[in-house]
């Protein structure tokens, strides 16, 4: 048996055909995975509003409004919770893109009154043991109860009344922006059904 002799057609055959299988492999994985990842977002998604929100009877992801603003590049997703048909609460995710890492995508639940109920960060990736922390209780229990119209969601450094994480003031300032962004959608939304 003679060996091959290896020719720049051999090779290019042979990473064309490589290429190919990848990449229908690839195919084939990413539709075969593309459900259960969207269940799980959807999962993760109802889990935060169960947090940031009082107890609710109707269907807030049903009921999703896209709110569009010249202020924002994207929509912003607003949940409205009612029980009994009255509303009781409604959640924004609110984002800032200013996180030291970049995207910072948080949940924030309001009270009928305007006061924040609570916050849950849905993504970030802020480097971990500093801006991670912005997920802690310590940190985002200052912002509960407060009036976002009478408590500055900036950090004390900024002029605002959060304490910052510390080593994290990049992260916290994101916080507190993706926090504004919440309220401003949460003011407007409200002002909007008056």
């Amino acid at each position: 048996m003679s060996k091959k002799e290896s020719t720049f057609l051999n090779m290019t055959i042979a990473l064309f055909v490589i290429t190919i299988v990848a990449g229908i492999s690839l195919g084939f994985i990413n539709d075969i995975t593309k459900a259960p990842k969207a269940k799980a977002k959807l999962e993760r998604k109802v889990n935060a509003l169960k947090q940031v929100l009082p107890e609710f009877n109707n269907n807030p992801v049903e009921d999703v409004l896209m709110f569009k603003s010249d202020k924002f590049k994207d929509s912003i997703e607003v949940y409205a919770a009612t029980f009994n048909d009255q509303p009781i609460g409604t959640a924004i995710i609110g984002s800032s893109e200013k996180g030291y890492s970049g995207l910072v995508k948080i949940m924030v639940g309001f009270n009928p009154d305007e006061s924040i109920k609570n916050i849950v960060v849905l993504e970030q990736k802020e480097t971990p043991g500093l801006g991670t922390k912005m997920k802690d209780e310590k940190f985002i229990r200052q912002f509960r109860g407060k009036k976002p119209s009478e408590f500055n969601v900036k950090p004390t450094k900024d002029g605002g009344d959060v304490d910052a994480i510390a080593g994290a003031t990049i992260s916290t300032r994101a916080f507190g922006e993706a926090t504004q962004m919440a309220y401003d959608v949460f003011v407007e939304t409200n002002s909007s059904k008056n």
